[in-house]
C-alpha cells in the first residue's frame, strides 16, 4: 500500500464531504477511493470513518489521524518544494479560498494572464461564500474585511476597496441625482436586511475612517419600504444595473461598470466604509514555488497598497480633504 497516497485521498474524502465528491477531485473513480480508505484502515487497524447512506463521520482516532496526516502531508510537500524549487518552474495545483465577489469580478479576468505566465500551475479556487478567517485546508485565502487582521498565518496587503453608493443613469436620469445623504428618503434603495442595519447607514466625506477628525458624518436609518433587501453582493449588483435603485457596492465589484458607465457614482464625497483585501496562508517554513508564484502575481496585479485602485482606475476616487 502507498500510504502517502492513501493520506491524500482519506484526506481529501474529509476535505471534500464524500466518497464521490473526492473521487471527483483527484480524478478517480469512487470504488477505487473507497478501497484505498478502507486499505488503509486495515493498516492502521482502526475505524477512521463511520459510514451512513447520507454521510461520513470521524471517530475518535479519526480526527487525532487527520491531524497528524495533514501535517505529514505539508512537511512532504514544503521537502519537495525545497528540494525542487531551484532546478524547477512553478508547477502543480494550488488550492485557493475566496469570496464569491472576488472571484467573479477580480480572479477570473486575471487568470488568462496568469496562466500565461506560469503554464504549469492550476487553480483550484473555491468559493463557497463569506471568508472571514484563514482556512488551513487551502495553500492560499483571500479576505476582504473591515477588521484587522489577527492570526497565526503570514499575509500581504492586496489593496483597499470602498463601498460606495451607485445607480443605473438611467434610474438616477428617472429619479434625480442626490446632493447630500438625506435625500437617500426619496429614492429605491438596496440594502441588506433591516436587522443588520439597526444603527442606520452611516456616510461620511473624505477618505478617513469614522474615528479620524476633521470629515463630516451623516446617519441614514434605512426605510421599511426598500426595493430589495439583500446580503447577496452580486444580486445587489445586478439589481442595480437592471435600473431598480441605488445600491452600496465595493469598488472592486463596479469597477467595469463604473468604466463602460453602467453605473454612475452617487454622491461622490461621501463614502460608507472601507474593506482592506488580503492574501494569507498558513505559517510555513517553506513556501512551494507555485503558492509563491500565485501570491506574488495577485500582490502585482493589485497593487499592494493600502489604497482603492479600482476607484481610481474608473476616474471616480473619492476626493482627498486638503488641510
Amino acid at each position: 500500500m502507498d500510504q502517502l497516497r492513501a493520506m491524500r485521498v482519506f484526506v481529501r474524502v474529509i476535505d471534500e464531504g464524500g466518497f464521490a465528491k473526492a473521487a471527483r477531485a483527484l480524478d478517480m473513480a469512487p470504488p477505487v477511493v473507497t478501497r484505498v480508505v478502507a486499505e488503509l484502515e486495515a493498516h492502521l487497524g482502526a475505524r477512521l470513518l463511520n459510514r451512513t447512506t447520507r454521510r461520513i463521520a470521524l471517530t475518535d482516532v479519526g480526527e487525532n489521524y487527520l491531524e497528524r496526516a495533514r501535517q505529514i502531508l505539508i512537511d512532504v510537500e514544503e521537502s519537495e518544494a525545497l528540494a525542487s524549487e531551484s532546478t524547477k518552474d512553478p508547477r502543480g495545483l494550488v488550492r485557493v479560498l475566496a469570496p464569491p465577489a472576488v472571484a467573479v469580478h477580480q480572479l477570473a479576468k486575471h487568470l488568462p494572464a496568469f496562466r500565461a505566465q506560469y503554464p504549469q500551475v492550476s487553480i483550484e479556487l473555491s468559493a463557497p461564500g463569506a471568508v472571514e478567517t484563514v482556512d488551513e485546508d487551502f495553500d492560499l485565502t483571500i479576505l476582504a474585511v473591515r477588521q484587522p487582521l489577527d492570526g497565526d498565518y503570514v499575509a500581504r496587503r492586496l489593496a483597499r476597496s470602498e463601498v460606495i453608493l451607485c445607480a443605473s443613469p438611467d434610474y438616477l436620469d428617472r429619479r434625480g441625482r442626490l446632493d447630500h445623504p438625506r435625500d437617500l428618503a426619496h429614492h429605491e434603495a438596496l440594502i441588506p436586511p433591516i436587522s443588520s442595519l439597526q444603527r442606520g447607514l452611516t456616510f461620511v466625506t473624505g477618505a478617513w475612517g469614522d474615528d479620524e477628525p476633521g470629515g463630516e458624518s451623516f446617519t441614514v436609518q434605512p426605510a421599511r419600504g426598500a426595493a430589495l433587501r439583500s446580503t447577496h453582493v452580486d444580486t445587489n449588483y445586478a439589481a442595480a444595473l437592471a435600473g431598480l435603485g441605488i445600491a452600496g457596492l465595493p469598488s472592486f465589484v463596479i469597477e467595469d461598470a463604473l468604466m463602460e458607465n453602467a453605473l454612475e457614482r452617487v454622491l461622490p464625497a461621501w463614502r460608507l466604509f472601507d474593506l482592506s483585501l488580503w492574501v494569507a496562508m498558513p505559517s510555513r517554513k517553506h513556501v512551494p514555488a507555485r503558492t509563491r508564484a500565485v501570491l506574488d502575481f495577485l500582490v502585482q496585479i493589485f497593487g499592494g497598497e493600502d489604497r482603492d485602485p479600482w476607484l481610481a482606475a474608473a476616474g471616480c476616487a473619492t476626493p482627498q480633504r486638503t488641510a
